[in-house]
């Protein structure tokens, strides 16, 4: 039997926020109460399904002489070691692997294509602990960042992880394991959550990171049930431990160049990875030519994660466009709508081949950010088409959202 090239799930580091089901066109991704699980019949490789994994759970690949059933992955507490193809397959490999680099530059090539790391990121540690293994944080500080006044609850959490060496860069994510179990005895799903504090931590050359989180309330049947886990965080005092899985996260990364310009859009705790982005330039090169645009959303200025510190920092260093939507005696106004006040400032940066774009916040937002995108282009003479295309495929736009 000739070997073929099949796509599965990590049920290890899989968070279950069924991304991958929604975004599959031919409806190859299903899942069970266990399991999310792709079906060899059906998956035709077109990888629209790689980019929004936040856990990279997504894009694991077996060569297999038969392709393992629904009905196995379905019953996975992790993948199956690559088996040993005793046949001379040399020719087949080669040929598999350059139609998986073929389908790939084919998904580089198009809007909603897979985004890669920009050429001067630092290379990513990924998944060093898991579930079976977590590393174990301990909570240095646990801090409200956001008026006690308002209805958002937002958090600015430290963890400490001693001797233990837990390296991440700006933009990825780590996994929090909450703790106890559902009413039909199984674990909990590990919730994900991006690192708000730069490469060498919250505390600069500390062994500790931070975590920006917002306690959640979550509807169902109209009955106010508080999140799990965002509720477990908000509570932790300070010498409470907590275990961590990851990091996640490959792709949505801080160019180091000194001339890279970064424009970052984003509403809410969506602003974590654009803070450690920031501390970083500010840590390390706080004159570099690179310019540094942010485009931050809330309702009220009472509800913005670390508005007091962002106002501080110099428009020389950060060009910061605070947006809220529910000021009294004003209209509505959002991220996607301040940007084309911007219009002229954001055309001439997307002109230069050092521009990134990052867009992190709740699902949805990046239609709107997107729109404007095309317009500033179409006023600006631009095809915004051809250019996300470039800019996907050479790791210069990038865009997270749950």
């Amino acid at each position: 039997m000739q070997p073929t090239r099949q796509h599965l799930i990590d049920p290890e580091i899989c968070i279950r926020c069924n991304t991958c089901e929604e975004t599959c066109p031919v409806n190859a991704i299903t899942h069970n109460a266990d399991n999310y699980v792709v079906d060899a019949s059906k998956c035709n490789f077109c990888l629209d399904c790689i980019s929004p994994c936040p856990t990279g759970s997504i894009d694991n690949w077996r060569v297999v002489e038969r392709s393992y059933s629904l009905e196995e992955q379905l019953e996975w507490e992790d993948l199956p070691e690559q088996l040993e193809i005793v046949e001379d397959s040399g020719d087949r490999d080669e040929a598999l692997e350059l139609e998986v680099q073929n389908l790939l530059q084919q998904a580089h090539a198009g809007q909603g294509g897979r985004s890669v790391r920009p050429v001067s990121a630092s290379e990513p540690y990924i998944n060093l602990f898991s579930r079976t293994e977590p590393l174990v944080g301990r909570v240095a500080g646990n801090y409200t960042i956001t008026n006690s006044e308002t209805e958002s609850d937002i958090h600015h959490i430290v963890l400490d992880f001693g001797a233990s060496a837990f390296p991440v860069l700006e933009g990825q994510s780590i996994g929090i394991v909450p703790p106890g179990r559902d009413e039909s005895g199984r674990a909990h799903p590990i919730r994900l959550y991006s690192v708000a504090s730069p490469r060498n931590g919250e505390r600069p050359n500390h062994n500790n990171l931070s975590l920006t989180v917002k306690r959640v309330i979550e509807s169902e049947s109209g009955e106010k049930i508080p999140g799990l886990c965002s509720n477990f965080l908000c509570d932790l005092v300070k010498g409470d431990t907590v275990e961590v899985t990851g990091p996640f996260g490959s792709t949505f990364l801080m160019p180091n160049a000194p001339t890279a310009n970064i424009i970052m859009i984003c509403t809410g705790t969506g602003s974590a990875p654009f803070r450690a982005m920031t501390e970083q330039r500010r840590r390390t090169r706080p004159l570099a030519e690179g310019r540094l645009m942010l485009f931050f959303g809330a309702r009220t200025p009472e509800e913005l994660p670390y508005f007091g510190p962002l106002s501080r920092l110099p428009a020389s260093f950060l060009d910061k466009e605070l947006v809220f939507s529910r000021l009294p005696g004003k209209p509505k106004e959002y991220v996607q709508d301040r940007m084309l006040t911007r219009s002229g400032d954001i055309a001439r940066l997307l002109q230069d081949d050092e521009t990134y774009v990052y867009i992190c916040g709740l699902k949805g937002m990046e239609e709107g950010v997107e729109a404007s995108f095309q317009k500033i282009c179409s006023d600006n003479a631009l095809n915004w088409s051809d250019l996300i295309a470039t800019m996907r495929c050479t790791g210069r736009y990038h865009c997270e959202t749950y």
